[in-house]
């Protein structure tokens, strides 16, 4: 027998497929605020991370039929806003450089002792990741929070996984000193 909560599920989409506006409103209030909150990771703009909301969801209502398991609408969603965000940024010119076509500098002088930085606030490690450039926030966030593999993000992003390593630690670095300078100051 299924928990409840993945049968009234299951029934959502049932009642989607058959074009009840219950269906469509159940999950749309079920995973809205953690979709939104993916994209917001990505997008730092309120109303463009709105819109993203309301496209992906309008594409997960218009090809429900598509979704297999019915047990994973909200991670299938949750993909579908975390494409079109990245889809969105790319828009705005921003590029990840492949970490080939680079000279990559030597990590030197990287601080491992610097994880034990974090007695800073939440809101000053949230807004270190806000500063950061849109192509490490953007690889930073979803390996770190959407917990997607770096080769799987290398191929979102059309970049190797080495330069999704790359951008990967520089974006961690930069957090890093960033909190380092808000302790000293």
């Amino acid at each position: 027998m299924q928990p409840v909560e993945k049968k009234d599920e299951i029934e959502l989409i049932a009642l989607c497929r058959a074009g009840h506006d219950v269906g469509f409103t159940g999950l749309y209030n079920k995973y809205a605020k953690p979709v939104y909150n993916s994209i917001c990771r990505i997008i730092s703009h309120t109303a463009e991370a709105e819109d993203i909301l309301q496209e992906s969801f309008y594409h997960a209502f218009a090809d429900i039929h598509r979704l297999q398991n019915t047990a994973s609408f909200g991670a299938w969603v949750n993909r579908i806003a975390l494409n079109r965000s990245i889809t969105h940024i790319r828009k705005r010119k921003i590029f990840f450089t492949d970490a080939d076509e680079i000279e990559i500098a030597d990590e030197e002088g990287y601080d491992e002792d610097a994880t034990e930085l974090f007695d800073c606030k939440v809101e000053d490690v949230r807004k270190a990741i806000e500063q950061l450039p849109q192509g490490y926030k953007t690889i930073l966030s979803l390996y770190l929070f959407e917990d997607i593999p770096q080769e799987e993000i290398g191929k979102m992003l059309g970049v190797s996984h080495t330069t999704v390593r790359t951008q990967y630690h520089r974006a961690k670095k930069k957090v890093i000193q960033a909190l380092k300078n808000k302790t000293l100051s």
